[in-house]
């Protein structure tokens, strides 16, 4: 047998295992832990007296398993597990469900007790909730990119990434300086001064592949507006100097009110009657307005602008053509 571990990383690593799945056959922990099974009594007594509820059956065949208590004891994170809850809290803090406050105490608890290594990490780790999602998480983003992102921006270094065009296979790196990592309707974004095209750029990071090493120093550049939650929102909304949607409409519904609000993100709704609510509404042109509004399966009746009104009649003359046999 190898030589035996000190016993409080003997203990951690016990505590590890169990946590990886539900049931460990003793002899299989005490084979992957090299220590005998009275060994792994022991310890398992040891974790028991730290407030871990940990089950064991008897017989040849006999086990442990790690159950839920009714307190909280001390819990194992792995690196990628700690900088996962870091993220998911920052995201909390700005997730307007209630939640805020408790979100920055746990965020900094869990600092307090991260690593040196992890606490840079963390630390270098900042971003804006720009607005939530209704309709779930987007694509995937690795969170080495996510941390290389952020790392970039708060040491203020020109990027170098490869960022694929839709109408081309091969195009050169991009050059940036990045400014603000964002989050928008379930997305990554990298709010960045593109250096070849001399203009501020919205880029989303699940299609960054960073360039090692980064680029020079920079000086930030202002912001338009100063505020970066308002110049994303803006920029989503097909305007450069406003935060609301170019077009903006009002219609009334044979639906209730709170059936409308389960899809409607930043619109207002008005109850007028059980089944009948009023919605305004806005987006980034008025056909693309009246076919968002023609979701719902419902009568319609345009309050206003004539814009939409003629935007309807365009998208059903559309619409009728595409019903007709070819």
């Amino acid at each position: 047998m190898r030589g035996m571990p000190k016993t409080s990383a003997r203990l951690l690593s016990l505590l590890s295992l169990l946590q990886a799945r539900r049931d460990w056959p003793g002899a299989l922990l005490a084979e992957r832990l090299d220590i005998s099974p009275r060994t792994v009594r022991r310890d398992v007594d040891r974790l028991r007296e730290l407030g871990y509820p940990i089950q064991a059956s008897k017989g040849p065949d006999g086990g442990y398993r790690l159950d839920a208590g009714t307190e909280l004891p001390p819990l194992l994170f792995d690196d990628e597990q700690a900088v996962a809850l870091a993220v998911a809290l920052q995201i909390a803090t700005t997730s307007g469900v209630g939640i805020e406050e408790a979100a920055a105490r746990a965020l900094t608890t869990v600092r307090q007790v991260m690593p040196a290594r992890l606490r840079h990490r963390i630390d270098t780790l900042r971003f804006t909730a720009v607005e939530r999602s209704a309709a779930g998480p987007g694509p995937q983003v690795d969170s080495g990119v996510l941390l290389g992102l952020s790392a970039a921006v708060h040491a203020r270094e020109v990027l170098r990434f490869d960022y694929p065009a839709a109408e081309a296979r091969d195009v050169p790196p991009r050059r940036a300086e990045p400014h603000h990592l964002v989050t928008w309707g379930g997305r990554w974004y990298l709010v960045a001064w593109d250096l070849d095209r001399a203009d501020w750029r919205t880029f989303r990071a699940d299609r960054i592949t960073p360039r090692v090493p980064t680029g020079p120093r920079f000086t930030p550049r202002e912001l338009p507006g100063g505020d970066v939650a308002a110049f994303v929102a803006a920029r989503f909304r097909g305007s450069a100097d406003s935060t609301d949607w170019p077009c903006r409409g009002e219609v009334i519904l044979d639906l209730p009110a709170a059936e409308v609000s389960q899809y409607t993100r930043d619109g207002i709704v008005e109850e007028l009657g059980p089944d009948r609510c009023r919605l305004v509404l806005g987006s980034w042109s008025w056909p693309g307005l009246a076919a968002t509004i023609g979701r719902f399966d419902a009568d319609i009746e345009v309050v206003g602008p004539v814009e939409l009104k003629d935007a309807f009649a365009h998208l059903a003359r559309r619409y009728a053509a595409a019903a007709l046999p070819r």
